[in-house]
């Protein structure tokens, strides 16, 4: 039976419940963190209904460019934000490092769950076995769509070469083990462990080698900012660090104006309610960088919240406090503002003529 725009179902008790629908994208790595998120709704809410309702995405039918070429920020996300807005579905499960800092309006990411390890990780093609990146042959190729790890790789590793690498992972482990265009890819270790493949993974890339993805790591729901029952009832997944981290990695990231077609990588932590936060921007060659660090007080103490419904970057989360959120925002922003005083924006405005050029 619907009623109204929900979809509800009569159980064989007789007892009518509302079906949550939950929007993902066709991938298999999607679907197990759709899954994921579904099973954790189910826990806290057995009586709710969940159906998962999978959709292609422009960056998933897109695969013979570079993501940093087509030019679109929302590739992973605008069909899925389409079906939400359309009511076809009530929530949508994402990987928060393909969420722009900017959502369409009447959008809000309800909830950011514990965050996997947000580092990148090396898989070796099986003739590299034993391997790392520092041992591998002069000239190795290198696969990666990532504009940011191949500047900082490239950096760090001079005896490499890199070259392009698109599909899910599925079709990148593919291409890599059949093929011999490549020595080794690099992926993030977060899809690797969903995916149970941890035993690809030949090294993990610390922040000395490779900072990561604003986000990566994490996943998001985003729901209309309308629904506030589906935003309550999906708030209760909120992990409060991981939120922290997050809003002060897309404050830094908005207000850079960066994106997939700029390199620009962010390490977080939050130690005795200490949020720290190193940023950095690169050349698409990495011969040329700017990295700062700076750390806020997260503590809310005893300070009262205000009532206000206020999203930041885009999030929107009840059940942490205000005032850590506001620092948080205000941390990614001042270490922003620090960069851009030294001339990151030229920095980035040259990586996205070259790469535009390329």
């Amino acid at each position: 039976m619907e009623e109204g725009p929900y979809k509800c179902v009569r159980d064989g008790n007789g007892t009518v419940n509302r079906v949550i629908r939950m929007g993902t994208r066709k991938s298999q790595l999607a679907r197990i963190q759709t899954d994921y998120v579904a099973e954790k709704l189910k826990t806290l809410y057995p009586d709710v209904h969940l159906e998962i309702v999978a959709m292609s995405t422009i960056g998933d039918k897109i695969l013979d460019t570079a993501l940093s070429k087509i030019g679109e920020k929302s590739l992973f996300t605008k069909e899925l934000e389409n079906a939400l807005e359309r009511n076809e579905v009530d929530l949508v499960v994402h990987s928060l490092k393909d969420l722009p800092t900017t959502l369409p309006n009447g959008f809000t990411i309800g909830a950011v769950l514990q965050r996997e390890s947000p580092h990148d990780a090396v898989v070796l093609h099986p003739k590299n076995s034993g391997l790392t990146l520092d041992t591998l042959p002069d000239g190795s190729v290198i696969g990666t769509s990532s504009l940011r790890r191949a500047a900082q790789l490239k950096k760090r590793f001079p005896h490499l070469e890199f070259k392009d690498i698109r599909g899910n992972l599925n079709t990148r482990l593919k291409k890599l083990d059949e093929k011999e265009d490549y020595a080794a890819i690099i992926l993030a270790a977060a899809g690797l462990k969903r995916m149970g493949w941890e035993a690809r993974v030949s090294q993990v890339l610390g922040p000395e080698d490779c900072m990561y993805a604003v986000g990566q790591g994490a996943l998001a729901v985003e729901v209309r900012a309308r629904d506030c029952d589906i935003l309550e009832m999906v708030s209760t997944l909120h992990h409060s660090e991981t939120v922290l981290r997050c809003i002060a990695e897309r404050a830094f990231l908005r207000r850079l104006e960066g994106g997939c077609s700029v390199p620009v990588a962010v390490n977080t932590e939050v130690k005795d309610s200490v949020l720290s936060l190193t940023g950095a921007v690169y050349s698409l060659d990495g011969a040329d960088s700017l990295k700062e660090a700076m750390e806020t007080n997260v503590d809310p103490g005893n300070k009262l919240e205000s009532a206000a419904d206020m999203q930041h970057v885009g999030v929107t989360a009840h059940n942490v406090p205000q005032c850590a959120q506001v620092a948080a925002e205000k941390l990614g922003v001042d270490l922003a503002d620090l960069l851009l005083s030294k001339g990151a924006m030229e920095i980035l405005t040259t990586a996205r003529k070259l790469n535009d050029a390329r």
